[in-house]
């Protein structure tokens, strides 16, 4: 354990996570079904960092609760947005995964994303 005290940053870089959450009743889709829905997932993915609204999505794995599928970092100014824009993937639009938003701040340039 140290004794050093830090200082809290001048500046935030300001974030929507976005979790993406099993739904509650998601639907009952043969493989095919299933696959298709899948690449119209990631095509939304793609949309959305196209258009500069996301920085960064992936899924998880090992986690305690596994209802957690999957996080998206968006950068759009607030929660609404954010959650409006989650909210249209085609994913979640069938109930296979809800969203769960809120803010994240990390020190300002920590940070950093290719450009799309």
């Amino acid at each position: 354990m140290t004794d050093d005290l830090a200082e809290e940053p001048a500046e935030f870089d300001e974030f929507e996570l976005v979790l993406l959450v099993r739904g509650e009743h998601p639907p009952e889709l043969d493989e095919d079904e299933s696959e298709l829905l899948h690449h119209r997932h990631l095509g939304h993915l793609r949309a959305m960092r196209e258009a500069g609204h996301l920085k960064v999505a992936g899924p998880l794995d090992e986690q305690r609760d596994d209802r957690c599928r999957g996080l998206c970092f968006y950068q759009v100014g607030s929660i609404e947005e954010a959650t409006r824009l989650a909210s249209i993937d085609p994913a979640v639009v069938a109930g296979r995964f809800g969203v769960e938003v809120m803010k994240w701040y990390t020190p300002k340039g920590e940070m950093v994303f290719p450009s799309t």
